[in-house]
């Protein structure tokens, strides 16, 4: 081994360390939320927590796309309808389902829409892909507005939450708050380490280069299409996680879960947060969701303060809400820099040589 190539590398492992104890960190408090609040509290808020931490997974699958891919989506919302109408659908009436065959039938059926709408919509480009992906985003919404195929415009219920049966164990139920907030952490869990890994692999190393140069990795041999179409169908499958435990935390899906309004709301957490960032997704679908609870409490006109708070993070924060440590550090040091400056220049009787040296490097 090189020598010269371990300063290189250490500040790399030293951020990959700094990313991976920031990660524990805050699944760590995600873990012990639900022994800190308190009983009067304490079912507001977890279910609270939980519905953050379904759109914190579905910005995560849009994320994806839109950040590591390339892919302006804005019909993301259909793959996660589509997983909650395959939940209500096969869900029981009479009795609690098995949860594992209604999340396998939920996934199956958000792949297989983002794989039939991917093959046709990578074909274009640009604006005309976002435009594409919107209209089938509007088919799947008015299919299920305008049909029966699901109670039309008034939506469907699930009666009973799914039981989850472990060999050997006894059956695991979501009916309590807290058993649910466990399943929706262990999701969210499952979506960060599998999203990591996948960029870590060939496959997503791929997927940025195709981001950046798609030509370019083209005529490397990169058969990008496939590609593409693999992190459609990805993003669509975790999109379908989310729409599964939305459909089982609610209780009921409707028409609406499949507008562009909800495809919206995924690109804005994915903005807000930071594009091209797991983290800024998450921290992302926190803010936003958070945000719109307490700014509903202060006027029925929220979403007038929400798009304000919108226009000024993404204003003065361009790289999304997960770049602000590294501006607050980037400023203390700019100020530490502008402290030392306005002392007396020790250097100053140096010749005049050197002067005209730092006079010329200051205009370059």
């Amino acid at each position: 081994m090189n020598p010269t190539t371990l300063p290189a590398r250490r500040p790399k492992q030293r951020a990959t360390l700094a990313t991976a104890l920031g990660w524990l960190a805050a699944f760590a408090v995600l873990a012990v939320m639900p022994l800190l609040l308190t009983a009067d509290s304490h079912k507001f808020y977890i279910e609270l927590l939980s519905k953050v931490m379904i759109m914190a997974i579905f910005a995560l699958s849009l994320q994806l796309l839109i950040g590591y891919t390339g892919l302006v989506s804005l019909g993301h919302a259909a793959y996660f309808a589509m997983a909650a109408y395959a939940t209500a659908m096969l869900a029981p009436e009479s009795g609690p389902g098995n949860g594992w065959v209604l999340l396998a039938g939920a996934l199956a059926a958000s792949a297989a829409l983002a794989l039939v709408v991917g093959a046709l919509v990578l074909r274009t480009r640009g604006v005309y892909f976002i435009m594409v992906t919107l209209a089938f985003a509007q088919m799947v919404y008015f299919v299920f507005h305008d049909t029966k195929v699901a109670g039309g415009s008034d939506g469907t219920y699930i009666y009973f939450r799914p039981e989850f049966p472990v060999p050997g164990e006894r059956l695991l139920t979501v009916n309590d708050p807290t058993h649910f907030y466990w399943l929706v952490w262990l999701g969210l869990l499952a979506t960060v380490a599998v999203l990591a890994l996948v960029l870590r692999s060939r496959f997503g190393h791929a997927l940025v280069g195709i981001r950046h140069n798609e030509q370019r990795m083209r005529a490397a041999g990169y058969a990008t299409y496939r590609y593409q179409l693999g992190a459609f169908v990805a993003g669509g499958l975790l999109a379908g996680l989310a729409g599964f435990l939305y459909a089982i935390q609610f209780g009921f899906v409707n028409p609406e879960i499949a507008s562009w309004h909800q495809s919206g709301n995924a690109m804005l957490m994915v903005i807000l947060g930071g594009v091209g960032s797991l983290a800024g997704a998450v921290l992302g679908a926190f803010s936003f969701v958070l945000l719109a609870e307490w700014f509903s409490t202060l006027t029925k006109h929220w979403q007038l303060l929400m798009g304000g708070f919108i226009i000024v993070a993404v204003a003065l924060l361009p790289r999304g809400l997960v770049s602000l440590p590294a501006v607050l550090r980037h400023g203390r040091r700019g100020r530490r820099n502008g402290d030392q400056g306005t002392e007396p220049d020790e250097a100053a009787g140096k010749g005049g040589a050197d002067g005209h040296r730092r006079s010329n490097t200051e205009a370059a």
